[in-house]
């Protein structure tokens, strides 16, 4: 914003992404929206979009600059999007929210030593940018045998929704670290006040895995050709295990589409 000398920037995940035992707290101001004085540097104010981020969901694109209408007046507003698909539009000078924001309840960790934070934002009246939930009845797949399958996994990992933590059996994670919204970033029509944001529609698995447990589980997936990545996370008591939650034809076990391009209404919040 050249006017007010401001430059929005959205801070990355904390390290490692998702485990969090040695850097308890909110971990300010990572996965956040921020806005820099451009002349000297300065935090003029940030927003973080999660708290204590146990699944890798950085703000993957660089924030946007929109003008809202808001009981008949013009607002320059920042838009956020975010990969766990909500959206957050933020006054440019203050950072505070253009829509209301309350913070709400979330599944908590069942993994010792991890300490998960007890509320997260979530935008109020503006519509979610992918689906936020998977349940062994949504189950998909291109054949009988698939769709099986994909409902049986489902029901072994854990699945509690939005922001349903990393554990030791596998839990999914839906938007998945790919988004939701992600590094493809959002349009804006500024005619119309919409604005347009390419998200993906994809579930992901994390495991952590005990340290001492690792080599073990290492080479069971290269016995078994598993596809997904292991991340060390050191410095940790666990490393991870994380793949895309596809049945064994290689499938997503969620229903497409998986992937969409939403429109926003930036003046009502509403899904065009």
């Amino acid at each position: 914003d050249a006017a007010r000398g401001l430059v929005f920037v959205p801070p990355s995940s904390p390290s490692p992404d998702l485990y969090g035992g040695e850097r308890k707290g909110e971990n300010k101001w990572a996965n956040s929206g921020a806005a820099l004085e451009a002349e000297t540097g300065r935090l003029v104010w940030a927003f973080q979009v999660v708290h204590h981020d146990l699944w890798d969901y950085d703000v993957a694109s660089q924030p946007v600059l929109v003008t809202v209408t808001r009981d008949g007046k013009p607002v320059d507003a920042v838009a956020i999007a975010t990969k766990i698909g909500h959206l957050f539009v933020l006054e440019r000078e203050t950072g505070r929210p253009v829509f209301p924001v309350e913070e709400r309840p979330v599944p908590q960790t069942d993994v010792p030593g991890e300490a998960t934070s007890a509320t997260q934002p979530f935008p109020v009246g503006v519509a979610p940018l992918a689906p936020r939930t998977l349940t062994p009845g949504d189950a998909w797949g291109p054949t009988p045998e698939d769709c099986d399958w994909c409902r049986k996994r489902i029901g072994e990992l854990r699945s509690d929704g939005l922001f349903t933590p990393p554990s030791l059996r596998g839990s999914i994670l839906y938007p998945g670290n790919v988004g939701g919204a992600h590094w493809g970033g959002a349009a804006v029509d500024p005619t119309r006040q919409l604005l347009v944001v390419p998200t993906n529609r994809l579930a992901t698995v994390a495991r952590l895995i005990p340290r001492d447990d690792l080599k073990a589980a290492v080479d069971t997936a290269r016995e078994n050709r598993l596809t997904g990545e292991f991340g060390r996370q050191s410095g940790t008591p666990y490393a991870l295990y994380r793949e895309i939650l596809r049945s064994p034809s290689g499938a997503p076990c969620n229903a497409p589409p998986w992937g969409a391009l939403v429109a926003i209404d930036l003046k009502t919040g509403a899904k065009r």
